[in-house]
């Protein structure tokens, strides 16, 4: 479980689950999920959305349709049949979470360890997943990345799992204030139809 930046480097690592674990759960099993359910984890000021009259929305972290839905955790729309507004919001999102993915792919195409099973004890895979996330974003931090690296994910798969705890309104409300905002004039792209 990792969370990333926008120039692919990871600020946040939980490593040691098994694959067989959803991502739902491990996220909320983990260090940083905690302090940001009990509203301790210090995360920026809610904002209003930029150019025009908003509620302030406090700011978030993007999972894929494995997550729950949180205040502080966006995900897609589910289903197959969704308005033109939640697709053109679910490929937005997409785009935004494009980080963490290509940030896990520059990892592996790096670190050839990653394109076969480590074969070594748990807590020494672990040792050895976590030194090569630091050289990551040693390497990242030193000579930047190759556009190419981030074009595919070598040896990861995305586990989907629905079995997880929806949230309340106050999450829908704020999932669907920047829906609305990203067709607005203000948040919408001119080349964006094309793509939906």
């Amino acid at each position: 479980m990792a969370v990333a930046d926008s120039k692919y480097r990871f600020v946040y690592t939980d490593v040691g689950s098994y694959g067989k674990d959803c991502d739902s759960s491990v996220f909320k099993r983990s260090s940083l999920w905690k302090p940001i359910e009990n509203d301790e984890q210090q995360l920026p000021e809610a904002k209003s959305l930029p150019g025009i009259d908003s509620p302030k929305l406090p700011y978030f972290f993007i999972g894929d349709e494995a997550f729950g839905l949180h205040k502080h955790l966006l995900r897609p729309f589910g289903g197959t049949h969704l308005t033109v507004d939640k697709r053109i919001f679910n490929y937005r999102l997409s785009r935004a979470r494009r980080f963490v993915e290509c940030s896990f792919g520059i990892l592996t195409n790096k670190w050839r360890i990653f394109h076969r099973p480590i074969n070594v004890q748990p807590e020494f895979a672990v040792k050895i997943v976590n030194a090569c996330i630091v050289l990551h974003n040693f390497v990242l931090e030193r000579d930047g990345y190759n556009d190419l690296d981030t074009m595919s994910i070598t040896g990861l798969s995305d586990i989907s799992d629905e079995s997880n705890v929806r949230g309340g309104l106050t999450p829908n409300n704020i999932r669907n204030t920047l829906c609305k905002y990203l067709v607005s004039d203000v948040g919408s792209l001119p080349w964006l139809m094309s793509k939906i």
